[in-house]
């Protein structure tokens, strides 16, 4: 355990220097912009906010005057980044003149400017939202974020009024639009893995379907805007992944995790309970796969002040737990929520908004927050546009008179309609070669997809049968297909077990879309067996048939209780 944290320790610093060099370059870039508008030279001013639209995918927060240091702003006690205040102190004149000239070089652009804060008590300072919008439906930045937590803590309520606009009435009328199933309805409990958008526009605005506030539960259901009609109107689109919070829906909830490769994990604590059941499972499959976390406790109008103390000390006392190692910072203001969400997942912070649904108080900071995430896209980690198409399919369907559609993420590449592909592998680890019929992003058809991005596609003349879920496209060519293979090594934690783990044991393995029994071939441990907190190295077997596994993949297995932490390290 000691060595994983040292680990951890390490890559947490490597991040931490190149987010500082990021933010310095940032910094001067915008403090030169600065001294051009306050000169009036427009022709340059627009020169360079072009070029740093152009580099930063459409969007840019254009910060003036001084900004209080983090540690000051977050207040969240031992933050690592204690960097003096930055920016240039300003005259309230100056910043209003700024605000004018940005907006109109923004406006030459074809861009919009929205003011996100002004702040004139203290130091006088402000920051706007600049944006461009997307040439294409194929060209707009998404957020994916999944949200856990455990079962009646809300999760369901909050996704319905962010994204329809309306609030609750205080007896779950905003999550009845998100059900998909009868049984959903009459239980009131999520039982798959749901997919909601939010659109915001150019100006930052949330796009909603105008409210009929009609009270019965099937006008409910269908009072929504289609993604087709937010796709085409968004500037930036937030994918929520609404997973379950039932343990019987444990297996949905960890295959949505793995395999929707989300930015970051909504947390959703309902007040009146706390951090209770599942959402502590959830939280620790968040962190065992190094996903940023984001809390919001919700019912916060009808739980009573000392139950909500309670509550916040237990979510504070877990964050701060050496199994977290996280910073709380409680987001109270909108500064706090527009600094944080460029920061949170570099340093270790973890935002906790407190929400009503019924009032809304808190919603505006979490909507701003929402809209200002970096797009997932964007992360050159997990995602190389320059490498082979790589695509991983995660939900495949019938479509009447259209045929096989598989939905899944571009891991790496790009394609466009009428590709020629491979996919596999089938049961006998072989490929079978198509092409690309159309492809839809967010339901909205698109010519083409790059690396990060969530698209569906519609496969020429291919059984419905022939694909399933964790299967891989690649271009057709004529090098060999991608090797599958039934057995493989991997460096792996026990994170927990009640006994012991032997030469045979069988447990499901989440490995990106991937889901499927192995059986333990050998481990290099000296006892020869494996306990809570062991490290080993141990040789698997799938059970059913071979998969394609890269050597680095992350790797989770579980069996009841039992859950083992590992990475990919050698294929066999």
């Amino acid at each position: 355990m000691t060595s994983l944290r040292s680990f951890q320790t390490e890559i947490d610093e490597i991040h931490h220097r190149e987010a500082v060099k990021q933010r310095l370059q940032t910094l001067s870039e915008q403090g030169g912009l600065r001294e051009l508008l306050l000169a009036n030279d427009t022709g340059r001013a627009r020169d360079l906010v072009a070029s740093i639209l152009t580099r930063r995918r459409g969007e840019l927060v254009f910060r003036i005057g001084v900004r209080p240091a983090h540690d000051k702003l977050f207040a969240g006690g031992d933050l690592r980044d204690s960097d003096p205040p930055q920016g240039v102190p300003r005259m309230a004149e100056e910043v209003d003149i700024l605000c004018a000239r940005i907006a109109e070089v923004v406006d030459e652009l074809g861009g919009k400017t929205s003011a996100l804060y002004k702040i004139s008590d203290g130091p006088p300072r402000a920051a706007l939202l600049l944006r461009l919008p997307p040439p294409s439906v194929a060209l707009t930045p998404e957020v994916r974020c999944a949200v856990v937590g455990n079962v009646d803590s809300g999760k369901s309520t909050t996704l319905g009024v962010l994204t329809r606009g309306a609030l609750d009435d205080g007896r779950g009328r905003a999550r009845v639009s998100l059900f998909r199933h009868k049984h959903e309805i009459e239980s009131g409990r999520t039982s798959s893995v749901g997919m909601e958008i939010l659109g915001f526009g150019s100006s930052g605005e949330p796009i909603l379907p105008l409210s009929s506030h009609a009270n019965d539960p099937e006008a409910i259901r269908h009072e929504r805007m289609s993604w087709e009609a937010i796709s085409i109107q968004a500037a930036k689109i937030v994918s929520f992944i609404d997973l379950a919070g039932h343990e019987r829906y444990l297996k949905t909830t960890l295959y949505g995790l793995t395999s929707g490769a989300p930015s970051c994990v909504i947390l959703i604590v309902g007040a009146n309970a706390g951090l209770i059941g599942m959402s502590k499972e959830h939280l620790a499959i968040a962190l065992a796969l190094s996903v940023p976390v984001v809390v919001c406790i919700t019912k916060i109008d009808m739980t009573p002040l000392n139950k909500l103390a309670e509550t916040i000390k237990q979510v504070t006392k877990i964050l701060k737990s050496p199994g977290c190692r996280k910073t709380p910072v409680f987001v109270k203001t909108m500064e706090q929520a527009v600094e944080i969400s460029e920061v949170f997942a570099k340093q270790r912070l973890c935002p906790i908004f407190q929400l009503s649904n019924v009032t809304g108080q808190g919603l505006d900071f979490l909507r701003t927050f929402l809209n200002l995430l970096p797009p997932s896209e964007g992360d050159t980690e997990k995602f190389t546009a320059d490498q082979a198409l790589e695509y991983c399919v995660t939900e495949v369907w019938s479509v009447p008179y259209v045929g096989t559609v598989v939905d899944g993420i571009v891991n790496s590449g790009r394609l466009k309609a009428g590709d020629a592909i491979v996919f596999g592998p089938d049961s006998n680890g072989k490929f079978e070669s198509t092409a690309i019929k159309s492809i839809q992003r967010k339901r909205a058809p698109v010519n083409s997809a790059e690396a990060g991005q969530c698209v569906s596609l519609a496969l020429k003349r291919v059984r419905r049968a022939a694909v399933r879920k964790g299967m891989v496209i690649v271009h057709k060519t004529d090098a060999p297909p991608p090797r599958a293979v039934r057995q493989f090594e991997g460096q792996v934690l026990i994170l927990y077990h009640n006994t012991t783990l032997q030469k045979n044991y069988q447990a499901m393995l989440h490995c990106g879309a991937i889901r499927q029994t192995v059986r333990i071939l050998s481990m290099d441990h000296p006892q020869g067996v494996l306990r809570t907190g062991d490290r080993a190295t141990v040789t698997f077997e799938f059970i059913s048939h071979p998969e394609f596994l890269k050597e680095g993949m992350k790797l989770l297995f579980r069996e009841g209780k039992t859950k083992g932490l590992g990475v990919v390290t050698k294929l066999l």
